[in-house]
């Protein structure tokens, strides 16, 4: 619900279902923070209506007659950004991959398309679109061929707080674990980030993405993509190693536990999200103490701030993705208003420190 002093957003539906367009009208419109100002059918009404009229939002259509949503994306980036939600039903491999093709392309979030009588998935889209409002986007470089993540790195001038203030290892540590925590904004942010570590990189990684229900397994394959380690889906009982990205399963907390090993659960929701970046990183802290290492990424709320704090008072190292390179600078922006992080980065530029990071440890004998 719009609050006193903040403006109701305006919102554009593109769905080629008649019938899900006036669902989708009254979800948004029934929360009182949002008017939808335009209903259309395809990518090419769509970028049409943007020709002449400024929208907060919209929410996209992956499959529809025409142009459909991955296009749009597309050139709704390349010439006039706004923030765009994909909603979308579609649950085959190929589908989920062209899902992902759109957030390539710009999109800040993913949605699965609320049926009319589960209230979670209600409140999951309604989130999403004001999460995605808030967002910050820019322009797309047109009709560019995919880039790869290491391709993307941004100018080291970006980078700031990168110096000796890095500690070597605890005498008779022999390992660090990274764990990165990230939401509105986060597979791209993430595969910037993974995309920049070597397949030799010698410690594992653990990721908690809000993810809404029914993209892990494709989020994982479009990772796979793009980075040089092997990412998958998590397991109850799973032992983290080296080369490895392990990402939490929808709908399931992640921690670790003494021995290196992975427990996933399903108890309440932390910060309203299941998977919790907190719940990772508190487990995180409590087993490696000074060998966590904790990324906090893009996204809205508060979810991981103060625990990232607990992992840079345990001796650990500590990052959080910059305001200029972040869709939405909440939760890193909320761990540096707490003093909880190290360094803030982009996520190439956390890439660039944990891999010099790794390799001084190599050089001191560490594995």
């Amino acid at each position: 619900m719009a609050l006193p002093g903040n403006p109701v957003k305006e919102v554009l539906i593109v769905e080629d279902s008649a019938l899900l367009r006036k669902h989708l009208a009254h979800l948004l419109e029934s929360d009182g923070a949002f008017r939808v100002v335009g209903k259309v059918a395809n990518g090419e009404e769509a970028c049409a209506f943007l020709a002449h009229h400024a929208v907060s939002v919209v929410t996209m259509d992956i499959h529809m007659p025409g142009m459909g949503g991955f296009e749009a994306t597309r050139r709704i980036m390349e010439t006039a950004p706004v923030p765009i939600v994909i909603v979308s039903a579609c649950w085959e491999p190929e589908d989920v991959e062209e899902t992902f093709r759109a957030m390539e392309a710009g999109a800040v979030a993913i949605v699965s398309t609320p049926k009319m009588d589960a209230p979670e998935e209600v409140e999951e889209f309604i989130n999403a679109v004001h999460q995605a409002a808030e967002a910050r986007v820019k322009l797309l470089r047109p009709r560019s061929p995919a880039v790869t993540p290491r391709e993307m790195g941004p100018p080291r001038s970006m980078e700031r707080g990168v110096g000796p203030s890095l500690r070597p290892l605890a005498k008779g540590m022999n390992s660090r674990v990274v764990a990165l925590g990230a939401s509105t904004g986060g597979p791209m942010a993430l595969r910037h980030l993974l995309g920049g570590l070597p397949p030799t990189f010698p410690w594992p990684v653990l990721v908690v993405q809000h993810m809404t229900q029914g993209f892990s397994e494709g989020f994982v394959r479009w990772l796979n993509e793009a980075i040089p380690l092997t990412a998958s889906l998590a397991r109850h009982g799973e032992e983290i190693l080296p080369g490895r990205a392990l990402v939490a399963p929808e709908g399931n907390h992640m921690e670790v536990r003494g021995g290196g090993v992975v427990v996933l659960s399903q108890e309440p929701p932390e910060h309203g999200v299941r998977p919790s970046v907190s719940r990772l990183f508190r487990s995180l802290s409590r087993v490696y103490g000074p060998g966590a290492v904790g990324v906090l990424l893009t996204g809205m709320g508060i979810d991981g701030a103060e625990e990232l704090g607990l992992i840079r008072a345990g001796g650990g190292v500590t990052f959080a993705q910059d305001k200029e390179s972040a869709v939405v600078w909440g939760m890193p922006g909320e761990a540096v208003r707490r003093d909880g992080a190290t360094h803030v980065l982009s996520p190439q530029g956390v890439a660039r420190v944990l891999v010099r990071m790794a390799e001084g440890a190599d050089r001191k004998g560490a594995p």
